[in-house]
């Protein structure tokens, strides 16, 4: 019995989508560029963040980037993580 294998490649992916949308729509409704909150939360490089919330190159948010990101939305951390 494998106990890793409770979830496909494919279902991570599709979850990693859904953060990087939900995140993304906050960053819209908030009118803020994609340069203003990566450096609002530490990230340096505004092509980074973009690859994070575009799923580019296998980048994501980490859950560092998702509690940071939670406290500038001003929401709970799980409702990035829906």
């Amino acid at each position: 019995m494998d106990f890793f294998s409770n979830s496909t490649e494919t279902e991570v992916i599709d979850f990693y989508k859904s953060v990087s949308n939900n995140i993304k729509q906050k960053r819209l409704e908030y009118g803020l560029k994609q340069l203003d909150v990566a450096l609002e939360i530490g990230i340096k490089s505004v092509a980074f963040y973009s690859n994070c919330e575009n799923l580019k190159y296998g980048k994501h948010f980490n859950l560092e980037h998702v509690y940071k990101l939670a406290k500038l939305f001003n929401v709970p951390p799980h409702e990035l993580l829906k």
